[in-house]
Protein backbone atom coordinates (compact mmCIF):
# COMPACT_ATOMS: atom_id res chain seq x y z
CA UNK A 1 0.00 0.00 0.00
CA UNK A 2 1.12 3.41 -0.79
CA UNK A 3 0.66 5.78 2.12
CA UNK A 4 0.30 9.24 1.42
CA UNK A 5 2.75 11.60 4.53
CA UNK A 6 0.31 14.29 5.57
CA UNK A 7 2.08 17.55 6.76
CA UNK A 8 2.04 17.48 10.33
CA UNK A 9 1.76 20.90 11.84
CA UNK A 10 4.64 22.40 13.07
CA UNK A 11 4.92 21.83 17.13
CA UNK A 12 7.01 23.50 19.18
CA UNK A 13 9.56 21.13 21.03
CA UNK A 14 12.47 21.36 23.50
CA UNK A 15 14.27 23.31 20.94
CA UNK A 16 11.98 25.30 19.50
CA UNK A 17 10.42 28.42 20.84
CA UNK A 18 7.29 29.80 19.52
CA UNK A 19 6.60 34.03 19.79
CA UNK A 20 4.16 34.85 22.10
CA UNK A 21 2.70 37.54 19.69
CA UNK A 22 2.94 36.44 16.86
CA UNK A 23 3.55 33.03 16.71
CA UNK A 24 6.34 32.17 15.06
CA UNK A 25 8.12 29.41 15.09
CA UNK A 26 12.11 29.27 15.51
CA UNK A 27 13.95 26.15 15.50
CA UNK A 28 17.24 26.41 17.72
CA UNK A 29 19.20 28.80 18.59
CA UNK A 30 17.31 32.69 18.91
CA UNK A 31 19.85 35.17 19.62
CA UNK A 32 17.66 38.27 18.55
CA UNK A 33 14.28 36.78 20.23
CA UNK A 34 13.56 38.79 23.79
CA UNK A 35 12.44 37.23 26.76
CA UNK A 36 10.45 38.93 28.94
CA UNK A 37 8.57 37.25 32.44
CA UNK A 38 5.01 38.24 33.17
CA UNK A 39 3.16 37.23 36.08
CA UNK A 40 6.43 34.32 36.69
CA UNK A 41 5.35 33.03 33.18
CA UNK A 42 8.46 33.19 30.68
CA UNK A 43 7.28 35.10 26.87
CA UNK A 44 9.26 35.13 24.32
CA UNK A 45 9.38 37.14 21.34
CA UNK A 46 10.85 37.41 17.98
CA UNK A 47 12.88 40.19 16.81
CA UNK A 48 10.16 41.84 14.99
CA UNK A 49 7.93 41.58 17.28
CA UNK A 50 10.24 43.16 20.32
CA UNK A 51 11.53 45.27 17.41
CA UNK A 52 7.55 46.77 17.13
CA UNK A 53 6.99 47.25 20.66
CA UNK A 54 10.26 47.76 22.59
CA UNK A 55 9.14 50.89 24.11
CA UNK A 56 6.77 48.87 26.11
CA UNK A 57 9.07 46.40 26.79
CA UNK A 58 11.45 48.55 28.38
CA UNK A 59 8.75 50.15 30.08
CA UNK A 60 8.26 46.60 31.53
CA UNK A 61 4.50 46.69 30.16
CA UNK A 62 2.76 43.08 29.76
CA UNK A 63 2.83 42.12 26.57
CA UNK A 64 -1.20 42.13 26.86
CA UNK A 65 -1.23 45.56 27.15
CA UNK A 66 0.33 46.44 24.08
Amino acid sequence: MDQQQSPRPVRPGAESTVCSHCGEVAEGARPTWTCSVENHTRHYFCEACARANLRAIESRLDSAWW
